[in-house]
């Protein structure tokens, strides 16, 4: 993050005096990349650097955007299993597929909003095009609800699995909301949280206690969020009209818009600078090109490593590291390798210890993001089959109040916000006086704890599921209803919630710290991909297991009558691959090695590093 102009070899430039008045206008500065010269311009010419603005004043817009932006997308799309089952008459299997395929694309996008966002126009305008597009998706969506033409004929049958379904209209025009949906997120969520951080100098102890506090209001405001969608709106759509249901969210979406745009003159905007992956690319190709140089193992001298100094945007340098060594031939300086000047004649041949050490830090980041995907494949049944189960439940709370099922997942949010005041300010103290650490227990640590909860969500939804079941037959009711209450879910729903404070939080806490300066849209974006995964694990599982597990007169698991299926059985299976996922998670964490950075700036903060094995209690070790 650019926060002043600075001359080649680090110094400040002189800067203009005087300060900046109500009646007149801000002047932004644009960062000339290449002599990190600035030059006037306006905001919405690229992206620009300004020092005045930033701090919280800023972030109050942020914050206050995302709030209602959340408030908008997740009140829709809270209680949609029931919109696609009721109101379009999906069956329960094809309901959820929809799902989980729209929930896979929408987490995909993030990484090419990110790419956008951090190689061309900056976050500011990633954000601003993309809440447009999620307006868009949410008049389309409520358009759906409000004319005839665009959603089934209603149905009365008592069995509402033999009403019609959509005919292409009706499903093109759903699947056209959804796509805009997906484009908004694509912008806003990579984006959001750098867009946020960008706000505060981290080269400050004020930048860096800044950004920790920006952290912790997020996830407050978007708990908030959820339990307002997960509540109010979704019993608005459960009990009175789909149509006020979606409005609701579209206009706080419409508001989220105009809050953003009305906090332009006082946010700080970072340029872009290029793309990552040419950068990527250069290291590896340069590796390759040298692979016939020994390298030693130990610095001795007989070697010498392109390492300048670093630009001011970075927040810490990265010393040579000796995993990957491989990588480092990239950094050898051959014959020929400089200009006069010193600088690279060919960055395809020569690249800094900067960029090489970035890879590496990629590189280290894949296997341990890979083993994110099945444990949050289970936090994508929250959505889907506990909906189906709920509804089958008895949802009365009093003789005239009925839960929505949609707002069953209330209780995960419940014990987040319980959970993470009682981490942060009991078991992270109490724990470190244990193990040492700043943080209690490390970010791997944390995240493998998230995957256990994972687990043991699965198997209890499992028990649950299977007594809900028998009490169902024995019941009798042609409906399906079993005299059963629907906080029986409660068990399972609050090990999720635990699962979501660990592993989903600790996943987005770990990219962020782990990923460069630079790439932190990339980093976010790393995290939603990780839900893309997981949705499309789900999708790919409900598919076989609806597919094979059936036959020779017996009713497959995921039968569209829940009694006459085995929905337990798939919840089994869910918590075995679980554990096959925590064996390679442990393997992975226990050799990674966490970036170690030398502090830039005038504020120095105690970094240790340790890298980390998951049952070590060896003393810290930095990277040699």
């Amino acid at each position: 993050m650019v926060l002043e102009d600075r001359k080649e070899d680090g110094s400040s430039l002189p800067q203009p005096s005087g300060s900046f008045s109500k009646s007149s206008p801000l002047e932004l500065d644009v960062v000339d990349p290449s002599n990190q010269k600035s030059s006037p311009g306006t905001v919405l010419d690229g992206e620009k650097v300004e020092k005045k603005p930033g701090g919280w004043r800023a972030i109050s817009f942020i914050l206050g955007n995302e709030t209602l932006e959340r408030l908008g997308t997740i009140g829709l799309l809270a209680n949609f299993m029931v919109y696609l089952t009721k109101v379009f008459h999906f069956e329960q299997v094809d309901a959820a597929n929809v799902i989980n395929i729209w929930y896979g694309f929408t987490n995909l996008t993030p990484l090419v909003g990110a790419f956008i966002a951090d190689t061309y126009v900056g976050r500011f305008k990633t954000i601003a095009f993309a809440s447009f597009a999620s307006l868009l998706g949410l008049i389309t969506i409520t358009l759906t609800a409000s004319f005839p033409q665009l959603h089934p004929a209603s149905c009365n049958s008592k069995d509402p699995l033999s009403c019609a379904g959509p005919n292409k209209l009706q499903f093109g025009v759903l699947v056209l909301g959804l796509c805009f949906l997906s484009i908004g997120s694509g912008g806003i969520r990579p984006c959001s949280i750098p867009f946020g951080v960008d706000q505060f100098d981290q080269r400050t102890e004020e930048g860096v206690k800044g950004v920790a506090s920006f952290f912790n209001w997020y996830y407050m405001t978007f708990t908030l969020a959820l339990l307002i969608t997960k509540t109010v709106v979704v019993y608005i759509q459960d009990q009175f009209s789909w149509i006020i249901g979606f409005s609701i969210p579209t206009g706080l979406m419409a508001l989220a818009v105009v809050m953003f745009f009305a906090g332009m003159k006082r946010y700080i905007y970072v340029k872009p600078e290029g793309s990552i992956f040419s950068g990527i690319a250069q290291v590896v190709v340069a590796a390759r090109k040298k692979r016939k140089l020994k390298v030693p193992a130990e610095d001795d001298g007989t070697v010498t490593y392109y390492d300048p100094s670093i630009k001011s945007s970075v927040l810490s340098k990265l010393p040579r590291s000796n995993q990957f060594r491989f990588l480092d031939k990239a950094t050898v300086i051959s014959e020929g390798d400089l200009t006069p000047e010193g600088a690279p004649a060919d960055k395809w041949r020569l690249c800094s210890v900067q960029e090489v050490e970035e890879v590496k830090c990629l590189i280290r980041i894949v296997p341990v993001w890979s083993a994110g995907i099945i444990s949050l494949a289970a936090m994508t049944t929250e959505a889907t089959f506990t909906v189906s189960q709920a509804l089958k439940m008895d949802r009365h709370l009093g003789p005239n109040f009925e839960i929505p099922a949609g707002s069953l997942s209330v209780i995960s949010l419940l014990t987040i916000c319980v959970i993470l005041p009682f981490y942060d300010r009991v078991f992270v103290p109490f724990m470190r006086r244990i193990t040492g650490h700043k943080s209690g227990i490390t970010l791997l640590q944390r995240i493998g704890t998230g995957i256990v909860f994972a687990i043991f969500s699965m198997i209890v939804a499992g028990i649950v599921e299977r007594m809900r079941r028998r009490r169902s037959i024995s019941a009798g009711d042609p409906t399906g209803i079993t005299p059963m209450s629907v906080f029986w879910l409660s068990p399972q729903l609050i090990l999720m919630g635990l699962c979501e404070a660990f592993n989903a939080i600790g996943q987005l806490e770990f990219f962020n710290s782990q990923f460069p300066e630079h790439m932190r849209s990339i980093a976010n974006s790393l995290f939603f991909l990780s839900f893309a995964g997981s949705s499309y694990l789900s999708s790919v599982l409900v598919t076989i297991v609806h597919k094979f597990s059936g036959g020779h007169d017996r009713p497959d698991w995921l039968n569209k009558n829940l009694n006459a299926g085995k929905l337990d059985y798939f919840y089994y299976l869910i918590a075995v691959l679980g554990v096959f996922n925590l064996v390679y998670f442990w393997y992975c964490a226990r050799g990674y090695r966490y970036k170690v950075g030398l502090p830039i700036g005038d504020f120095e903060e105690d970094k240790r590093s340790d890298d980390v094995e998951m049952t070590s209690t060896k003393p810290i070790m930095k990277e040699q």
